[in-house]
């Protein structure tokens, strides 16, 4: 029994006459018949009576029949939607993106694909930089922005963004009015950081060990712009890239940093053994067609 098999069927159901659905269908009485066969061995029982007239729908085939709906009804959309990714031009691109590029970056990023290609769809996910690993290792996601860059055997990247990085302090504070800083000058300064497993964390740990010292975190937090307004509270500083909390109001002054080391890569990243829907691979080319930003 096939879904083509439920479809004649349901057209038999509706017409209860052998010879008109088979007009109807485009087929002969004889292919229909056994067609209808096919469904009536696959579920065992006789779903039409027959009578001298035509076929009249029985008990069983009344319940064959809601279900066949619903099940052709289940498998035209999935069709749609499986058409749907295949078409470059208005299929849908799964992406996963940054926390911290979702007020910067990435809206850029979207408005111009959107100008050049208005018909895409996007599934958009948002998450830690190992949440972005699972969605597209488990295939929820295509293609992912992120920071920074993974494993190299088993990710293409493609570099989007060079940000400097800055020393965020709160108003007042003695370094606020400095140009530039080293980040040993905070050293005994406590700090405000992201938790353990997000990418900029292992960054900003890397910066201060690279400076000589462990940092002392007064709040760990999951997002870039809560750090942000958490030190222009007052709690404590922060080794943040200014471009991901522009236009903030947290009052938080950023001092940049001073050594050419002080930058946070992010970048386009895709599945090197997987095979990418159309829609995707259309926007990966255009992504890699826009030049590198620095910020």
């Amino acid at each position: 029994m096939h879904v083509e098999d439920l479809r004649w069927f349901a057209v038999l159901a509706e017409t209860e006459h052998l010879t008109a659905a088979a007009t109807a269908l485009g087929t002969s009485q004889p292919n229909l018949s056994r067609s209808l066969r096919r469904v009536e061995d696959g579920f065992g029982v006789p779903l039409f009576e027959r009578e001298h007239r035509g076929l009249r729908l029985n008990p069983y085939g009344r319940i064959v029949l809601e279900a066949a709906r619903a099940g052709i009804a289940a498998v035209d959309a999935a069709q749609q939607r499986i058409d749907a990714l295949l078409d470059p031009q208005s299929g849908t691109v799964r992406l996963a993106f940054l926390h911290s590029v979702a007020s910067s970056l990435l809206p850029d990023l979207l408005k111009a694909y959107r100008a050049a290609g208005p018909n895409a769809e996007f599934a958009l996910r948002q998450g830690a930089g190992h949440d972005i690993i699972h969605d597209l290792e488990s295939g929820d996601a295509e293609i992912g922005i992120i920071s920074p860059r993974p494993d190299a055997d088993r990710f293409g990247w493609y570099l989007l963004e060079q940000q400097r990085l800055a020393l965020h302090v709160p108003p007042g504070h003695p370094l606020a009015s400095r140009r530039r800083v080293e980040l040993a000058a905070a050293a005994d300064e406590p700090f405000v950081g992201l938790q353990p497993g997000f990418g900029f964390r292992r960054i900003s740990d890397e910066l201060c060990r690279a400076a000589g010292f462990t940092p002392r975190l007064a709040f760990e937090a999951t997002d870039l712009t809560t750090i942000d307004s958490l030190v222009g509270a007052g709690l404590g500083v922060a080794v943040l890239p200014s471009s991901a909390v522009r236009g903030g109001d947290s009052g938080a002054v950023a001092v940049p940093l001073a050594g050419v080391q002080a930058r946070r890569e992010i970048g386009m990243i895709w599945r090197l053994q997987a095979s990418l829907t159309p829609a995707a691979e259309r926007f990966r080319t255009f992504v890699r067609s826009r030049p590198v930003t620095s910020t």
